[in-house]
């Protein structure tokens, strides 16, 4: 069969489940996993594996494309055009999807098979999947959506289910109490619900168009009135934030699936996580003769079926059971892992007071590469700001702060109103409160500096942008 393939990768909502690791400025995709890869990327190398695809899109935030691009860049596969659809905040999968549709149609044609995947799933057996991916490509093409079921391995209340008989899609089931759960798991006909879908752009179109004409609309009109240019990451369609918002906020769950007459289903055991929780999550931590799951610095005495996640210090744990430490540079998680699940309420009051744990790290990741605060105090602040090869910061200006650089690593080219400055290890410049201002890294490794603020103000919203390559001036 010719057929023309584009994975449609969606990356979004703040894993709230996996606090303090994610945050919203940094979620669960792009959150380092024990071998230092992130569910984005191996999505990306699942999606790049598939026989026939050459370009991949990826809808994601405004503020996460950067890191989306970067977790692509680490996977080094070659071949592959990428698309990025920019958010400018979340309206949920069925506004996402549209977008997405719209633009394939225009970018691919109407015929062309999107399989959607969410940015956020571990998969064991790839090769399952892969095989479940081509029934589904068959099915695409006869105008079906098609739904992914996956085998339970247990009861899980967690989850949606998809109701069969035989190969035959059923129903949708809602998130089910234990006991219902329970026959679920027993009946063999029911599977969970992945999220993951396949269809044609214009069997979509057709179903939004049918069962979620507000939502079609108004996406047409965002992406009517939407900014679409070129960066190094990619080709990429930056949604108009105003219109965007004019779209209802609504899964493709209720917006399509649960309306639509044409669904499919295929079924597969592939080893399908979410990393829903920390439960999930630690199921990728070796595990001790006592069941302690621990990475990082641990010591465990006297101690069992405990999860610790030791980022930066050495965590010791004495007498105690069934406990989760997740520890970070600027927030410390304690819990009983019985209630793992209500994690989120600790980032729900974090968002609700304003505090800066529900929103980043101390690291903070930027196009051009990332910084740390390594101390604030009244009118100072210090950063260990890190520029990769060939990257280079927006020229720009401060109204209430100057700076100092201080060259670690590297070669850092600078411009500095008028002037322009080559400075190597341990040598420095200042940079005056209104001065215009860009930092280059021109060489080949990494450019590592210290910066010193001072001010009246020294918050990130203090900077006015002249010009930049990554299409945020």
């Amino acid at each position: 069969m010719t057929r023309k393939i584009i994975p449609v990768i969606i990356s979004g909502g703040s894993g709230s489940r996996l606090w303090p690791r994610s945050r919203r400025a940094h979620p669960k995709p792009y959150v380092r996993l024990p071998d230092d890869s992130t569910l984005i990327g191996e999505t990306f190398a699942r999606a790049a594996s598939i026989e026939g695809v050459e370009e991949i899109c990826t809808v994601t935030n405004k503020d996460h494309f950067f890191l989306a691009s970067d977790c692509y860049e680490e996977r080094e596969i070659d071949g592959i055009q990428h698309h990025f659809i920019l958010e400018p905040f979340g309206r949920n999968t069925a506004p996402a999807i549209a977008a997405a549709a719209i633009h394939l149609k225009k970018t691919a044609g109407e015929d062309c098979i999107a399989l959607l995947l969410p940015a956020d799933h571990m998969i064991k057996d790839s090769a399952a999947l892969n095989e479940a991916f081509e029934k589904a490509f068959v099915k695409a093409a006869e105008g079906k959506i098609v739904t992914f079921g996956i085998t339970p391995t247990s009861p899980e209340t967690g989850f949606g289910y998809l109701e069969m008989d035989g190969d035959a899609f059923v129903r949708f089931v809602e998130k089910p109490e234990l006991s219902i759960a329970q026959e679920y798991f027993a009946s063999g006909k029911h599977f969970w619900n992945s999220g993951m879908f396949c269809f044609s752009v214009s069997t979509m179109l057709e179903a939004l168009d049918e069962h979620c004409p507000d939502v079609l609309s108004a996406v047409e009109d965002c992406v009517a009135a939407s900014e679409a240019f070129t960066v190094p990451m990619g080709k990429t369609l930056k949604l108009d934030a105003k219109t965007f918002a004019a779209a209802p906020d609504i899964s493709i769950d209720y917006a399509v699936m649960e309306k639509a007459d044409n669904i499919a289903s295929v079924t597969t055991d592939c080893g399908w996580s979410d990393i829903g929780s920390w439960l999930a999550y630690s199921e990728l931590f070796p595990v001790d003769e006592h069941h302690n799951r621990t990475t990082g610095d641990v010591v465990s005495i006297k101690s069992s079926e405990c999860i610790v996640d030791a980022e930066t210090r050495f965590v010791g744990l004495v007498g105690v059971k069934d406990i989760m430490v997740i520890d970070t540079p600027d927030a410390l998680l304690v819990a009983d892992k019985n209630h793992a699940q209500d994690v989120k309420g600790v980032f729900e009051a974090l968002s609700k007071s304003g505090h800066e744990a529900a929103v980043s790290h101390t690291t903070v990741h930027r196009p051009w590469g990332a910084y740390t605060v390594l101390e604030e105090g009244e009118r100072f602040k210090i950063k260990r700001i890190v520029v990769k090869p060939g990257a280079q910061l927006s020229l720009q200006a401060h109204h209430h702060r100057s700076e100092h650089w201080v060259v670690v690593a590297g070669t850092a080219k600078i411009t500095n109103g008028d002037t322009e400055l080559l400075l190597t290890t341990n040598q420095s410049t200042y940079i005056p409160c209104g001065g215009q201002h860009r930092l280059e890294n021109p060489g080949i490794i990494p450019l590592v500096l210290i910066e010193v603020q001072t001010g009246e103000y020294l918050g990130e919203d203090d900077i006015v942008r002249f010009d930049d390559v990554y299409g945020r001036a």
